[in-house]
């Protein structure tokens, strides 16, 4: 059989999208499985055995992208693919499983897409609570049973230790000391990221106890780590904007431990199997925990039922909020560390 599947478009959604195409081979020995992404995440597929080949689609957040869906579906075409799923919600998005040809075309129904998709879901959230689920229930048939969390594959990222060994030597970070990586950065506003002052405590504490701090993160996160740093009084290493996507997942692997915010490193981090502490602030571990037996969480507490917490941008002035406090990121490092 041969399977398209049209992959999320946040790095942290396309971890998770290896849930279904692990799923996908599990339930279909022998499964020729391609994956269509856009560029953000789209790296993250090289790192995926389960995927036959990949393709990168050149649309731009928040357009239509029609060319960019038509050149793709007329590559797709000759491939006479027996299935296509298509995992964003979005009607733009089913269009080019629709043009490819493909004899079964599966999704969420979404934004009305009834004339795109012949195996069309209804995505009920009570049934359906993690994304995972939601996931992985595309790649079964509609009345299957839907797995549990815990009995879902974990995503599994292949590393390249040969550029691991290769960023710790440019960056040069020693490997006679344990590596911690802070991940201070998180989309859609200051509501998902722990306030640089607590980051810059434990960067201290970390310093101090003898490890090597890097931070992880795009370009747009370089002034934060500036400020980590500033106002933790120690050397740290700022690695934001500094590496690619796959090098950040390379020095992941190499690392002792990861602190994040809910994020997409802290999905890649997971992915790599390190031990890691995540912080959830206004987002809930309730729906896209970091899949890894090796994480610890800390919640923020909310206390406010008039306010949807999924939806804030900031926290200031929000009435029943109480942030994660350092003490309790300290004492679940002690955890780990013992």
């Amino acid at each position: 059989m041969n399977v398209l599947v049209f992959a999320p478009s946040w790095v942290g959604d396309m971890v998770m999208a290896q849930t279904l195409f692990k799923v996908l081979q599990q339930q279909y020995p022998g499964l020729m499985l391609d994956v269509v992404a856009p560029p953000w995440p789209y790296d993250l597929l090289q790192r995926m055995p389960e995927v036959n080949q990949h393709y990168n689609i050149a649309v731009q957040r928040g357009k239509f992208s029609w060319q960019a869906r038509r050149d793709i579906a007329q590559k797709l075409q000759d491939k006479h693919y027996d299935w296509a799923i298509t995992m964003p919600t979005t009607w733009k998005s089913a269009l080019t499983g629709y043009w490819s040809g493909a004899a079964k075309r599966t999704g969420f129904l979404g934004e009305m897409r009834y004339g795109l998709l012949n195996d069309r879901r209804k995505l009920d959230t009570q049934k359906l609570p993690f994304m995972v689920q939601r996931y992985v229930s595309l790649g079964l048939e509609a009345d299957a049973r839907i797995p549990e969390l815990q009995d879902i594959p974990q995503p599994q990222l292949r590393v390249d230790q040969e550029n691991a060994q290769a960023c710790l030597e440019k960056f040069n970070i020693q490997q006679n000391q344990p590596i911690i990586a802070l991940m201070p950065g998180a989309e859609f506003g200051p509501a998902k990221r722990w306030p640089t002052e607590n980051y810059a405590l434990i960067a201290k504490d970390l310093i101090q106890s003898g490890n090597q701090v890097m931070i992880l993160g795009s370009p747009k996160d370089y002034e934060t780590a500036v400020e980590i740093e500033q106002k933790s009084g120690v050397q740290l290493i700022n690695l934001c904007g500094k590496t690619s996507l796959l090098d950040a997942l390379d020095l992941l692997s190499c690392a002792y431990l990861a602190i994040s915010n809910d994020s997409g490193l802290m999905h890649i981090a997971a992915a790599v199997g390190i031990p890691q502490i995540a912080i959830y602030r206004s987002s809930t571990p309730e729906f896209t925990p970091p899949l890894n037996d090796k994480a610890i969480i800390l919640q923020a507490e909310f206390n406010n039922p008039d306010v949807d917490r999924i939806k804030l941008k900031s926290l200031d002035g929000i009435a029943g909020f109480t942030d994660v406090p350092v003490a309790s990121v300290k004492s679940a490092y002690s955890h780990l560390v013992t």
